[in-house]
């Protein structure tokens, strides 16, 4: 069996199972980041945009709208990498009797990857028919952002898909998510610019990965793309592969005894 098919039976269990339960994270993956656009782009945004001066002179709506769209990325790719790894490894076993067959520990990370995307996939298309109804979108290059923003998500869901085969429970997620995920959503880009920020500041925010999604995803909706998008999806790339590649090393030390 070829080793794209062996990648596509993990896939197709986790699709089977998520057939079962979507109607559960439609409101974490739709309705939450609609209503935060209602409130804070078109709600909020009124009021910004009368008191604040943003970059290129664009609405707070086209400014927001993009971020919310990595953002909702981020927390979705984190989520799903993250109890539901452990729960495969230690709890349902799923990985377990995946590798009874002739899967192996790299066609169970890739096959969980992929499922990953396609939900950020599905998500991310759902989102830019949103923002476009509202006017949030600026620029045809906006479809580019639909693929950037799964880029955005296996970001994160590679290297927590590596902690998640690491960790022995789960305590170690709710902080993750405290004191790395929330600070990120507040504070790369999403909001506002992050020139505001105090320069230490401003400095962490270059370093994580959400801030060159939003960035890469604003520049795609807006139309205003240079040759300096070219390294924020550089910077992306270099997470997902580096998270791939911890992910396989710490599967397989928990998984193949």
């Amino acid at each position: 069996m070829t080793s794209t098919l062996l990648l596509l039976r993990p896939l197709e269990f986790f699709l089977t199972q998520y057939k079962r339960v979507w109607r559960g994270s439609a409101i974490t993956t739709v309705i939450t980041p609609i209503v935060y656009l209602l409130a804070l782009g078109v709600g909020l945004g009124v009021f910004v945009d009368r008191s604040a001066d943003l970059p290129d002179g664009v609405s707070y709506l086209a400014f927001v709208a993009p971020g919310l769209m990595a953002a909702t990325a981020m927390q979705i790719a984190t989520f799903e990498s993250s109890w539901p790894v452990l729960s495969a490894i230690k709890w349902d076993r799923q990985y377990h009797a995946m590798l009874a067959t002739p899967l192996r520990v790299r066609d169970v990370v890739l096959g969980h990857q992929a499922y990953f995307a396609f939900r950020l996939l599905l998500t991310a298309a759902i989102y830019i028919v949103v923002i476009t109804a509202f006017g949030a979108v600026e620029s045809p290059l906006a479809v580019l952002a639909i693929p950037v923003t799964v880029l955005v998500g296996l970001s994160f869901s590679s290297p927590m898909a590596a902690w998640a085969a690491h960790a022995q429970n789960e305590v170690s997620f709710v902080a993750i998510f405290r004191f790395v995920i929330l600070p990120m959503f507040l504070f790369s880009g999403t909001f506002f610019p992050i020139s505001s920020l105090p320069t230490p500041l401003e400095v962490v925010a270059w370093l994580t990965p959400l801030w060159h999604g939003v960035t890469l995803c604003r520049d795609l909706t807006l139309g205003t793309v240079s040759w300096g998008d070219l390294g924020h999806l550089a910077y992306l790339l270099a997470f997902v592969v580096v998270g791939l590649l911890a992910a396989r090393f710490t599967y397989r030390k928990r998984l193949v005894v």
